[in-house]
């Protein structure tokens, strides 16, 4: 079958399905991501990109990338970022759905950005916490931690958004003003993940050990160090049944039943039927991290 002009950019082989036999198609995966990019790229464009790319599908091998090649395409931009060791990488970033069409034609199907912006990577301006349960925790359960981390970002007046993370959680998110370092924002995170664990230890862990994770919730805080990603909404997860990591409003997340209760053909209606973002006004706070 002969390319798919998508959004202006073409899509090679189509017909190929990317989520498994019964699931969607290259094609339908970059229709997908055009037709959400004015929800999506709010919250993607001009920030630092790890990608989640799969040549064979998602049921293939995948990998991350998040420097710069130039055959990625000619809308998808780089930028020069300091690496730990003092040498300078080119990074991935998009501004545009053509910039995400021409990475879904590589074959990407998951976006994490920085909680920073590519101009001035070394001043974040977003936290997040990802709420990642083990088998067998209560979706109710899970729920409960993320009103508990919305209320504890209230009390250090920040307002907090969340959405599904695509998989068995939750993520909160908080944007704040830039100036704070990472070292800040990090320290900040872990406070708040480190009072829940001690006022609830038989409900959460705020560590990244698997063996001691069992009947328990892991708050990552981890996500908010320098370099380090979290998936966006409205990214796709290359997971069976082609998920959907989707933002929501406060008052939707009890009706939901998992963290993976949006597939694409379900994020697409969404976007379709939505009046207003579920994140509305979240690039308008002005709001400040506590020092």
């Amino acid at each position: 079958m002969a390319g798919q002009v998508v959004g202006g950019v073409t899509i090679t082989h189509p017909e190929r399905r990317v989520f498994g036999e019964d699931g969607p198609t290259k094609g339908e995966v970059a229709a997908y991501y055009e037709a959400v990019a004015p929800w999506m790229l709010p919250e993607l464009s001009g920030r630092p990109l790890s990608l989640v790319r799969c040549p064979q599908g998602s049921t293939g091998p995948c990998f991350f990338q998040k420097h710069h090649a130039d055959t990625l395409g000619p809308h998808v931009k780089s930028v020069d970022i300091e690496e730990k060791n003092g040498d300078e990488a080119h990074y991935i970033y998009v501004d545009d759905v053509r910039g995400v069409l021409e990475l879904v034609q590589m074959n990407t199907l998951e976006f994490h950005p920085w909680g920073a912006h590519a101009d001035k990577p070394d001043q974040p301006d977003r936290l997040v916490f990802d709420l990642d349960p083990s088998a067998g925790v209560e979706w109710k359960a899970i729920v409960g931690a993320a009103r508990e981390i919305r209320e504890r970002l209230a009390e250090a007046k920040l307002e907090s958004f969340v959405r599904t993370s695509g998989g068995k959680g939750l993520h909160v998110v908080a944007p704040f003003r830039r100036g704070p370092s990472w070292i800040a924002v990090k320290a900040f995170c872990e406070s708040i993940a480190d009072a829940m664990v001690a006022e609830h230890p038989k409900r959460y862990i705020a560590e990244a050990s698997k063996t001691k994770r069992e009947g328990l919730i892991f708050i990552d805080w981890l996500r908010n160090t320098r370099g380090a990603t979290s998936v966006t909404g409205w990214s796709l997860r290359a997971r069976p049944g082609a998920p959907v990591a989707m933002p929501v409003r406060w008052e939707e997340i009890a009706r939901l039943k998992s963290g993976s209760a949006f597939d694409l053909k379900k994020a697409s209606k969404r976007a379709k039927s939505l009046d207003a973002d579920p994140w509305e006004g979240i690039a308008s706070l002005n709001q400040t991290l506590p020092s």
